[in-house]
């Protein structure tokens, strides 16, 4: 399953690496921009998502997460600014390197991200 519809807003998203055009590495080990298939430029950026908690409420363990975005965010994202996900999407994956191993997981997409409002009284830290 692919593009699945996803609702981060439940989470703290505060960029961790700010966002950057995404790179692979072409058949000659050169580095090149990834492109969609209109030719744009795909951005990505590193995010540490966390469980927003209420007063009273143990807080619970974040993870980072990549997310590919399809438009430049321009300026005024860097390290530790909160932000949402602009139509954010989850796909899964599965990689067979030929040698027995698979690698497995989640993809995160966005079309953009923009600034999150100010939080809100005590329970998010």
């Amino acid at each position: 399953m692919r593009d699945i519809p996803v609702n981060l807003g439940g989470y703290k998203l505060v960029i961790v690496e700010p966002p950057a055009p995404k790179m692979r590495e072409d058949a000659n080990g050169a580095q090149v921009p990834v492109t969609d298939k209109a030719g744009a430029t795909q951005f990505v950026v590193a995010l540490f998502a966390k469980l927003r908690t209420n007063p009273g409420e143990r807080t619970q363990k974040g993870e980072e997460i990549k997310v590919t975005l399809a438009t430049d965010p321009g300026d005024g994202f860097g390290e530790d600014v909160r932000v949402e996900l602009v139509d954010a999407r989850v796909s899964q994956y599965q990689i067979d390197n030929g040698a027995g191993r698979v690698t497995s997981g989640l993809s995160f997409k966005a079309l953009g991200i923009k600034h999150a409002p100010a939080p809100r009284g005590g329970g998010d830290k």
